[in-house]
């Protein structure tokens, strides 16, 4: 065989390469309920897009609960590239739209290495923004976040009340047991006169129509349950309660976002002495089912047209979404 005829071969494998980094989207986007195989799928779709992992949870940017909040571990984050993981520190307040900052600025740098940013989390409001654009809240005056806070505290269905009253959309997007979006949908009512929903999609989007691919996980209610239960039960045996100690110990204010990460109230109060252990995490799986199906909500009334993959099969996502992106022919879904 003539040196000519040996190098077909390797052309067009290397052609073929190019052709496939070429369909491949310019960004993939994953949202479900918590523990519903997000983490799994996006490492396989980074392996298989040349991409890398960045985090659109608000909890996993925390450093201090990596148990706790489900974090990829050593070996996953071996697995591929995971950014925007981590990277906060307990005391910090973070927000949507230094997420977005972050975000753009980490997508950008991925898709300027020629990579394929997969964008994973359970927080929805992170990934709309992404997506349909945020603009900034003005500041809110310290009197006016106290005076809010003291609202909800003092009478949270009045609050609720006057929340629907200016702010309806805030139905479908906040839960009315959840006293610090309340407070914070207050504020932006009570400091501005417009409703927090208002500020939402005035500034342009990171990612333009056309260059992402947004997927919704939507395994069985029950099943999810059903994984949540065992997953807290898992955490335990890993430490997770010494992590929560000594989070707990640093003494910081309760109303920081990380002191509410699910399991945290209630192993904060076994802590104080104000709950047994078997009651603390009992509320750690109640708060999280309780979570799970805020999730499926915001599915189901936020991202209408993000194709739904009800299998909790990870092999078969990867085959869907590949279909999807025209990867692969539709039929060998079935083999």
């Amino acid at each position: 065989m003539g040196q000519a005829a040996a190098s077909r071969p390797i052309r067009a494998a290397a052609q073929e390469e190019e052709s496939r980094k070429d369909r491949s989207p310019a960004a993939i986007l994953i949202h479900g309920p918590t523990a519903s195989g997000k983490t799994r799928l996006a490492i396989e779709l980074a392996r298989r897009f040349d991409g890398d992992v960045v985090n659109a949870d608000a909890m996993q940017v925390y450093a201090d609960l990596r148990i706790l909040t489900a974090r990829p571990d050593d070996r996953e984050e071996a697995e591929a590239e995971h950014y925007l993981f981590g990277h906060v520190d307990a005391v910090e307040r973070y927000s949507v739209g230094r997420w977005m900052k972050e975000a753009a600025d980490r997508i950008e740098r991925i898709r300027s290495a020629g990579r394929t940013p997969v964008i994973v989390g359970g927080t929805g409001l992170y990934l709309q923004a992404l997506v349909d654009g945020l603009s900034d809240v003005p500041p809110i005056p310290d009197a006016v976040r106290r005076e809010a806070r003291r609202i909800v505290a003092e009478d949270r269905a009045a609050a609720w009340a006057r929340l629907v009253e200016g702010d309806p959309l805030c139905v479908n997007r906040i839960d009315e047991r959840d006293r610090q979006r309340m407070a914070r949908a207050l504020e932006v009512l009570l400091a501005t006169g417009r409703p927090i929903s208002s500020y939402h999609g005035a500034a342009a989007p990171v990612l333009k129509s056309g260059e992402w691919l947004g997927v919704a996980l939507t395994p069985p209610r029950e099943d999810t349950y059903r994984v949540i239960d065992q997953r807290v039960s898992r955490m335990i045996g890993e430490g997770a309660l010494d992590e929560a100690r000594a989070l707990w110990m640093r003494r910081l204010d309760p109303e920081l976002p990380v002191m509410r990460a699910h399991g945290m109230p209630g192993f904060c109060a076994f802590f104080a002495g104000g709950a047994s252990l078997d009651e603390a995490i009992d509320r750690c799986r109640r708060d999280t089912r309780r979570y799970a199906k805020r999730q499926m909500t915001w599915i189901t009334h936020q991202f209408t047209r993000w194709p739904r993959i009800p299998s909790q099969s990870t092999d078969t996502r990867v085959k869907v979404i590949s279909a999807l992106l025209g990867e692969i022919d539709a039929v060998s879904l079935k083999r």
